[in-house]
């Protein structure tokens, strides 16, 4: 084994960071595709990325290793199970850009890494400190807050947390290439993506049509602006530290809610300031306490 574990963590700080630049971004692409449903956008995700997938997964002579996966009924099970929360995670964020809520996006994958703390304490009986406990009781609040002023109980941004938050976890405790495992989770929702697909040119609702060569082949092109980010998130979540990782996931956000503000002209209401407050002093308690954590255990490795 080697000496150090973290030795490629510059090229996954440079996988990672570029992962979230492009994500922050990528709300303008989408926002040119106006009109299409965003169920239908998130199919020709995944009918487009699956080809493009296989493709590379052919260039790359790695079509044996993708086999071999779907003959390992552990791996395939998980892989199902990622498959099916970054499809969700994809059609709520189309929605938040077709229906100019991308604020509330930009909260949802904020509170991504509390969502991930509650589900640890929640589901795995995990400990937590006191300021990361405070932190988790900071974030509920903002979702209250949301509630109050909204009437009801907000969903995007848990929704987005949540299947974000087990994407990640599923996908960082599976033992696959990154693109090996992209290829087979776009392979495993293709047969419904092509059936529904079908269906839609049938009846002479879908979108692409060749009418529109434009839009066809934005289309087309949702397939390497999918992949892309994701076999870059997936190569460098496997290099790097998870307390690296959680602080790099804020430059999503971050850069979405200026281009909502700044370039799509949403509102920033009080509502949203006050519920920015509580998540935003929320990942400051996070980010104490984990710098507290590092220090005591830098101090318990010095020589007495």
């Amino acid at each position: 084994m080697s000496a150090n574990p973290h030795r490629d963590e510059p090229l996954g700080i440079l996988y990672a960071g570029g992962t979230y630049v492009l994500w922050g971004f990528v709300p303008l692409y989408w926002a040119l595709l106006a009109g299409v449903s965003p169920v239908e956008i998130t199919l020709h995700r995944i009918l487009w990325g699956a080809l493009f997938a296989t493709g590379f997964t052919a260039l790359r002579g790695r079509l044996g290793q993708v086999r071999a996966i779907f003959r390992d009924r552990s791996k395939l099970a998980a892989l199902a199970a990622s498959s099916v929360l970054i499809g969700v995670n994809w059609t709520i964020f189309i929605y938040c850009v077709a229906t100019h809520q991308l604020v509330e996006s930009s909260l949802g994958y904020y509170l991504t890494p509390l969502v991930s703390m509650a589900m640890g304490v929640a589901m795995f009986a995990e400990h937590v400190s006191r300021l990361r406990a405070a932190a988790i009781a900071m974030a509920s609040a903002a979702v209250a807050v949301q509630a109050v002023a909204l009437g009801h109980v907000p969903w995007i941004a848990p929704a987005l947390a949540l299947s974000f938050g087990f994407y990640g976890y599923v996908r960082k405790r599976t033992a696959v290439d990154s693109l090996d495992g992209l290829t087979v989770e776009t392979l495993l929702l293709l047969p419904l993506a092509a059936v529904v697909l079908g269906f839609f040119a049938v009846a002479g609702t879908g979108a692409f049509t060749l009418a529109n060569p434009a839009r066809d082949l934005l289309l087309v092109g949702g397939g390497p602006v999918t992949l892309v980010p994701l076999a870059m998130f997936a190569a460098g979540a496997r290099r790097i530290r998870m307390t690296t990782l959680g602080f790099l996931q804020y430059l999503s956000p971050s850069i979405t809610l200026l281009v909502a503000t700044l370039l799509m002209g949403e509102p920033f209401t009080r509502t949203d300031t006050l519920t920015f407050a509580f998540v935003w002093s929320a990942l400051l308690l996070v980010a104490v306490d984990g710098q507290a954590a590092r220090l005591r255990a830098r101090r318990a490795q010095q020589p007495l």
